[in-house]
C-alpha cells in the first residue's frame, strides 16, 4: 500500500493503514500510529471528493464535535478535517477509532445518554437549526434557523421531498396526498406543541439514529453513538427514554407525531 505525504511517497504496511467499515458515499479506513510519547493510537478516516464531499466532511466534523462536546461518551472525539495537498478535490474527516461490538446497547444505558444529549444541549440563538448544512448521505438538509418547530420541520420535509421527486419523477399518489400532509396533517400534529402557552426546547439531536450506528466500546465497555423507522430500537427503548424525558403535551398526539417523524426519516 502506498501513501503520499507532501511530495514524497511511502510504502505503508497494511497494519498501519487499512480499509475499515462501509459507506455508500465515502472511502473509509483505519490508521494506526505511534505517538511521540510511544503510545499507540488508532484513527478512523473518511475520504470523499469534490465540493459536495468537502461540505460533507465539514458537516460531519461540526456535528460530531457538537455531540461529543455535550456527551463525550456518546460519540468518538473528532480530530480534524482537511484537503489532500496532492489531490486538491479530495477531502477527509478524521476521528478517534473505537472498537465496538455488534450487540444492541442496553436500553437504560443508551436512553440515559440520549436524554442527556437532548436535555443538556442549548441552541445558540434559541431557534431550531444548525450553523452548517448537514447531510443525509450525500444530500444536503435544510437547517436554516427557524423559531417555530412546525415551520422548521415543514421546510425540512419539503426539501427532502424535492430531492425524491427530482430523482424519481412525478407520482400521482404523492401529488394527491402531499397537499393534505402539509395543509392538514403537519399543522394538526405539530402546531399544538407551541399553542396555548406550550413551548418546546430546541435540542441537539442525532440525525441518523439507528441500530447500525450504535455500539459498545470493546475495550472500555462505554456506549458509543457512531453515525438517525426501520430498526431494532423497539418499544423497550422508547419506554426507557421516557423515564428520563416526559412526552410533550398534548400527549394524546404522541403516536401521531411519532408516525410523522418516521415518514420524515424515511424521506431522508
Amino acid at each position: 500500500m502506498e501513501a503520499q505525504f507532501g511530495k514524497e511517497k511511502y510504502r505503508l504496511d497494511p497494519a498501519v493503514l487499512a480499509d475499515h467499515g462501509e459507506s455508500l458515499w465515502a472511502n473509509t479506513g483505519r490508521i494506526n500510529v505511534k505517538l511521540a510519547n510511544g503510545t499507540l493510537q488508532s484513527y478512523f478516516i473518511k475520504v470523499v471528493s469534490k465540493d459536495t464531499g468537502k461540505s460533507m466532511v465539514h458537516a460531519e466534523f461540526e456535528s460530531m464535535k457538537a455531540i461529543h462536546g455535550i456527551t463525550p461518551d456518546f460519540a468518538p472525539n473528532p480530530v480534524g478535517l482537511g484537503t489532500y495537498t496532492a489531490i486538491p478535490d479530495t477531502h477527509f474527516f478524521l476521528c478517534e477509532f473505537r472498537h465496538f461490538g455488534d450487540e444492541m446497547p442496553d436500553p437504560e444505558d443508551f436512553t440515559l445518554r440520549l436524554a442527556k444529549l437532548h436535555q443538556n444541549s442549548q441552541s445558540p440563538n434559541g431557534k431550531f437549526g444548525f450553523h452548517v448544512t448537514t447531510y443525509a448521505g450525500n444530500l444536503p438538509q435544510m437547517v436554516d434557523w427557524e423559531s417555530s418547530w412546525e415551520v422548521f420541520f415543514t421546510k425540512g420535509l419539503r426539501h427532502a421531498l424535492d430531492f425524491e421527486i427530482k430523482a424519481k419523477g412525478p407520482d400521482p399518489e404523492l401529488d394527491r396526498l402531499l397537499p393534505m400532509l402539509f395543509s392538514r396533517v403537519i399543522p394538526r400534529l405539530l402546531r399544538p406543541l407551541e399553542a396555548n402557552g406550550r413551548s418546546i426546547k430546541p435540542s441537539l439531536v442525532h440525525g441518523d439514529l439507528w441500530y447500525a450506528n450504535t455500539g459498545r466500546d470493546t475495550e472500555t465497555d462505554e456506549f458509543g453513538q457512531w453515525r438517525p423507522t426501520c430498526n431494532k430500537f423497539d418499544e423497550t427503548y422508547s419506554a426507557a427514554y421516557h423515564k428520563h424525558v416526559e412526552k410533550s403535551p398534548p400527549v394524546e398526539d404522541y403516536d401521531g407525531r411519532v408516525d410523522l417523524y418516521k415518514f420524515d426519516m424515511a424521506m431522508k
